[in-house]
Formats: structure tokens, sequence, C-alpha cells
């Protein structure tokens, strides 16, 4: 286990609800999760989980009808729930930046790449032209060919692997110490994704920042990523080391995606293996394990009261929210 002082971001215990005309969606529950220093955490679930809504929040980016009803989410070790505005924008861009899932609607499809990663530099009191070669040179970085004339084109004039390697480019430009990318590969394809995992792993090496990776993509994360938190339904279920999560999953829902990961599957077949039953409904959150509808292993316990965390197969840096883990229950088998 990491110390607090070793983590560039930490969670703890944050539950938020969204406002809605049908009534409060209680989007994340008493998520805690370690972002440590140097490292890569993959945020994996299914969507709707609220990987995106965790990984938002870390900076300050929600919507105006979101409302944060406990916990903390301390960055270098400041609660940024107690900043003000003008705290939170001098650390986006800076210390902290994000890459977002669709490139071309991050990008302002009419101002060139030159002026928009220009801009992005704008505290920093150097002339334009000495912004302009850091921008070069940071597009060269993340693999752009003739980056010194491809920097006057605008977005729509670049493929979507390209627009992707600009935000990552734009992203990194200030070397932040926590980089948050929001599944960036789901629009690429199988050759592509490949490309831009290995490229993150690199530059992550090089600059020595940390990174929270959210994906729905288990090989990808298995890739890429250091550590693991797996969502479900706004609970983060279980963490640990990709080892440890890959090897042995202590969490039925953890084992559920790892079975229906089609890289798995050892012939070829029309139907791929799903998960049955639905996630429930973040606005009448169901008493219990917020799995236990949908788990095959579930008894009488798992609908009654809500687990807290045991260690995992032995470890106690890996841990599931999970009552078959708990010692004093023998791990129910019925």
């Amino acid at each position: 286990m990491t110390g607090a002082g070793d983590n560039v971001l930490e969670v703890r215990d944050l539950s938020l609800d969204f406002g809605s005309t049908r009534g409060r969606v209680h989007a994340l529950r008493n998520v805690s999760l370690a972002v440590p220093r140097g490292r890569i955490v993959g945020l994996v679930g299914e969507s709707g989980s609220g990987k995106s809504t965790l990984a938002v929040a870390s900076i300050g980016l929600l919507a105006g009808n979101a409302e944060v009803v406990g916990g903390e989410i301390l960055f270098e070790g400041r609660d940024i729930l107690k900043m003000s505005e003008r705290e939170l924008r001098a650390i986006r861009g800076r210390r902290a930046s994000m890459i977002f899932q669709d490139p071309m609607t991050a990008l302002n499809p009419v101002r060139s790449v030159a002026t928009q990663m220009i801009d992005i530099q704008y505290r920093d009191p150097i002339p334009e032209r000495e912004k302009r070669s850091r921008a070069v040179a940071m597009l060269g970085r993340v693999g752009i060919p003739d980056p010194e004339s491809r920097i006057e084109g605008f977005p729509h004039q670049f493929s979507g692997g390209m627009r992707q390697r600009i935000c990552i480019a734009m992203a990194l430009l200030a070397e932040p110490a926590l980089l948050l990318a929001d599944e960036p590969t789901t629009a690429l394809d199988a050759t592509l994704e490949v490309q831009i995992i290995g490229l993150l792993r690199r530059l992550q090496q090089e600059i020595g920042c940390s990174i929270l990776f959210v994906s729905h993509h288990l090989g990808t994360v298995a890739e890429l990523c250091d550590d693991v938190a797996v969502m479900y339904a706004g609970e983060v279920v279980e963490h640990g080391t990709v080892r440890e999560i890959f090897r042995q999953p202590g969490h039925p829902y953890t084992q559920a995606l790892i079975e229906c990961d089609p890289g798995r599957i050892p012939e070829k077949t029309r139907h791929l293996p799903t998960i049955p039953g639905e996630v429930p409904d973040s606005l009448h959150v169901p008493p219990g394990c917020i799995f236990h509808e949908r788990c095959p292993r579930a008894y009488a316990r798992c609908a009654e009261e809500i687990p807290r965390e045991y260690p995992a197969a032995g470890s106690d840096a890996h841990r599931a929210r999970c009552h078959l883990l708990d010692p004093a229950d023998g791990g129910a088998t019925s």
C-alpha cells in the first residue's frame, strides 16, 4: 500500500449525485481510489458504471447539476472540492491534463492546430515563437510526421489517429503531474489503438507523470496499466495490481468481466459471452451488494447488507467488496 504522500490523486469516500427531472441520480457512492506517483491506474467497468464521472470529478469539471454529497478529492495533498474556480484553473492544463474520448470534439474545428497549441500556453511568459517551437517539438514526440508544416493544419485535415496524437501532445505540453485519459482509444481501430497505448507508455516514462486511464477494454488495460480499479454501478468493487486482478480476480463481477473478454474465446463463434441481467437504476439503488441481482454466487446476506472491503487472494493491497471474502462468514458457498 502507498501512503497519502505517495499519491498524486487520492479520492476518499466520494459520493456524488446528479439532479434530474426523475429525481436524484446517485452516480458515485463511497468511491475511494488512489493514483500513486509515476504509475498508471486503469479504471474499468461497463458503460454507465461511473468511470468518466469519476475522472472529470477529479479535476472539478462536473456539470452544473452535479452535487458532491460526501468525501474528498485530494490532488497533491489538497482537496479540490474546497478550491475556488481560480485555484482549479491554475491546476488544469498545468499540473493536471485530460485527454477526451473524441478528438474531433475536443479540438476546435475552425482554428489551426498551431493556434490551439500556442493558446494553451497562455500562462507562460515567453515569446510566441518559443511557444510554437515547443508545440512543434511535442508533435514530433507523439509521432506527427513533418510537424513543422503540419502544425498549421486544421483538425479535419488529420486522420482520427493523428487527431488523438495531437490531443495527447496538447495534454502533455505542460508535463503535468497527472494525466486523465478518458477512453482515448475507443474511436480507433485495433492497429491505431496499439500505437496509442505504446505512445502513452513511452511518454509516461519520459515525463514521469501518473495516468488515470479510463477504459472498458480489458486487454488495453492489461497492456498499459500498473494497477486496476474495477467499477460497477457507481462503486469501486475491486482494486489491485494488474497481475493480481487478472490472475486472481476476487469479485464475481471482475470474474464475469474477464470471462466476457473476446480475447479469451479460443474458437470462432457468433455468440459472445455476456453478463446476465441489467445494471441497477442509479435513481433507486437496491439494498445490499450492488451486484447481487446479477451474481451467480449471491446468497441471503448479499441482498441485505452492503459488503465492506476484504483482502482478496491473500493480499492486503488487493481488495474487493464481497461477502464471499469475509473470513467470519466462511465464504458462503450456497
